[in-house]
């Protein structure tokens, strides 16, 4: 057992499970194709050009000693020789560019696909999956296709076309030869077949291994401060150490088998060269044939035996880009959160209804962990009206289901059973496009993106003027943060905006919620890293902002919803009273204990 297989890796066993299941096909390679096969053409022409000119030169040389034995002028020869060299050489560089370039077409074309993919799956697809893994296919896996739809693919053809012309010249001069050459080649085209499938699945398992290095390194610098703060640095160099021990055996594993059939093939050329030079010889010696023809034949053979090299490669790329293209093409083939909407069907408002939003005996569970499990029941015949305009509180324990109802609201989650209506309607017969364009939504961990106060900002209205940016940021008391950098609005907030206080972060997301001013704010935890005063100034802010708006709040801290118009009480997944604050401090046990604890009354 080497060192580095030595560690055990519990998730790359598991991850070796996936590696097993449905394998990409050649034929799935066939679209990256089409969308460059002009320049694939040029370079399949200027291949076959070149592939002319390598023939040419074997027979040219032959050309030159039977001239240099005759006595003949070589001038034109020379001439011809050289011309043919330069041609090869000036097509060689020109195709070789256009391979690159059509290269980076695929990879970048590979790129865009699987981006706007990821952009768009259902939510519940990143509950389950890794980011850095998802970023290592974005980054890493598409680079195997390059060198296997571009270079390989066109060598291949070049290259069958120098392997079937030398034949052919080698067949006229020498047919005994060819056929002593051909047996020995036949060794290393026997190895290619043999290492094909094996390469493929180390490639997969491979780069599925660096997913997993990828999601570990990615994970421990979002919480870098948290690793220093814990002395943490150690176990977790461990754990990226371990994941990259896994790829680096699976890399090896490749290396192997190729080590292992690379020198077979040279076996192969070499000893055809001594036989075709031991059996050459004498019959040169027996004036079976001539020095000139032997040499032609011993070019020729060296330019077929190279396609065999060349088809090697070839294959072995392509073998590789088909171990990628199955981890690319399982995020491509996942459906879309909208597969489901033929258009963005638009809110028909009811001018007769009052109720903004309905819940109807709404039961909600996440996909069970492991197939054969039962998942826990989350939300469990949840039904309330919430009046257009309102302000809307849900308190109660953590895990009692609050913000998984704003999730369905948003449909990140489609419920079990039961209905969700806005405006009358049913949430399903909504796109989600044109749902969430009528909701404002402030996540519970208030997420800021790396970049300026005005790209976050923008998110939630591209068309936004500076004046509504600053007057905004006032709204939230965030003028102060672009007072202090001479750049303004263009201030950078670090990743994951580490360079703003918890606070601000919060203000910066409330803010970007505000600028859209929908007709429906949905606000998760959006205060609870601020202190009292700007506490007070949001709260002044939102309501604001929030009159004639509907407004859904979860808060821990009661003080902060104490004058909703009704407040939800949730527990384990079930309401347990509704009502104002004063009617719940009388009706409602959880509550009055919940005030009770934060000094309230």
């Amino acid at each position: 057992m080497s060192m580095h297989s030595s560690r055990p890796n519990a998730r790359a066993s598991r991850e070796d499970k996936k590696d097993s299941g449905p394998k990409a096909k050649f034929s799935q390679l066939v679209p990256y194709l089409k969308e460059h096969q002009g320049a694939l053409i040029v370079a399949m022409i200027l291949s076959l050009v070149g592939a002319g000119t390598s023939l040419a030169q074997p027979m040219v040389v032959g050309q030159v000693i039977d001239a240099v034995t005759n006595g003949d002028d070589l001038t034109t020869i020379i001439v011809l020789l050289v011309v043919i060299t330069l041609a090869s050489a000036i097509t060689s560089g020109f195709m070789y560019y256009v391979l690159a370039k059509a290269g980076e077409g695929v990879v970048f074309s590979a790129r865009r696909k699987l981006t706007h993919r990821l952009l768009r799956l259902p939510v519940v697809e990143y509950d389950t999956r890794r980011t850095g893994d998802l970023v290592s296919r974005v980054g890493s896996d598409t680079t195997l296709l390059r060198a296997a739809l571009t270079q390989g693919l066109i060598d291949a053809a070049g290259g069958a076309i120098i392997f079937v012309g030398s034949v052919i010249a080698m067949a006229i001069i020498d047919p005994l030869l060819l056929g002593l050459t051909l047996l020995m080649i036949s060794v290393a085209v026997a190895s290619i077949g043999f290492s094909a499938r094996r390469i493929r699945s180390a490639t997969t398992k491979a780069q599925a291994r660096v997913g997993d290095m990828s999601a570990s390194v990615e994970r421990a610098l979002g919480a870098v401060r948290t690793i220093r703060a814990a002395s943490a640095e150690d176990r977790e160099t461990a754990q990226i150490t371990a994941d990259a021990s896994q790829a680096f055996d699976q890399g090896v594993k490749i290396a192997r088998i190729n080590a292992a059939i690379t020198p077979i093939g040279g076996l192969a050329a070499n000893g055809a060269f001594m036989v075709v030079l031991g059996v050459g010889g004498f019959r040169v010696a027996t004036g079976e044939t001539d020095v000139a023809s032997l040499i032609t034949f011993i070019l020729l053979m060296f330019l077929m035996i190279r396609p065999v090299g060349q088809a090697f490669q070839a294959y072995s790329s392509v073998q590789s880009a088909l171990g990628a293209l199955a981890r690319i093409q399982e995020i491509l083939d996942l459906p879309l959160e909208n597969a489901d909407e033929a258009s963005d069907k638009p809110v028909r408002r009811k001018g007769s209804n009052t109720v903004a939003i309905e819940f109807k005996k709404v039961n909600f569970s996440y996909a069970p962990s492991e197939p054969g499990t039962v998942a826990p029941v989350v939300l469990n015949g949840i039904s309330f009206k919430i009046e257009r305009g309102s302000r809307v509180a849900i308190v109660g324990p953590s895990g009692s289901g609050k913000s998984t109802t704003l999730s369905l609201i948003e449909r990140f989650y489609e419920p079990s059973s039961g209905d969700i209506l806005l405006d009358g309607q049913p949430v399903t017969n909504i796109s989600r496009r044109e749902l969430r364009a009528q909701i404002g939504y402030v996540e519970q961990d208030a997420p800021v993106l790396a970049g300026s106060i005005r790209e976050n900002l923008l998110i939630g209205k591209p068309d936004a003027t500076n004046k509504e940016l600053k007057a905004v940021l006032a709204a939230v008391n965030l003028t102060e943060v672009i007072k202090r950098d001479k750049r303004g609005l263009d201030a950078e907030v670090g990743e994951q905006g580490i360079m703003l206080s918890g606070g601000e972060r919060q203000r910066l997301a409330i803010a970007r919620a505000l600028l859209a001013a929908p007709p429906i704010l949905l606000l998760d935890e959006s205060t609870s890293s601020l202190d009292g005063l700007n506490e007070q100034r949001m709260r002044e802010a939102i309501d604001a902002v929030a009159q004639h708006r509907t407004m859904i709040v979860i808060a821990h801290r009661l003080s902060t919803v104490v004058d909703s118009d009704q407040i939800i009480v949730m527990q384990d997944g079930k309401i347990v009273g509704v009502g104002t604050h004063k009617q719940l401090l009388k009706s409602t046990p959880l509550y009055k204990e919940l005030a009770a604890t934060q000094m309230l009354d």
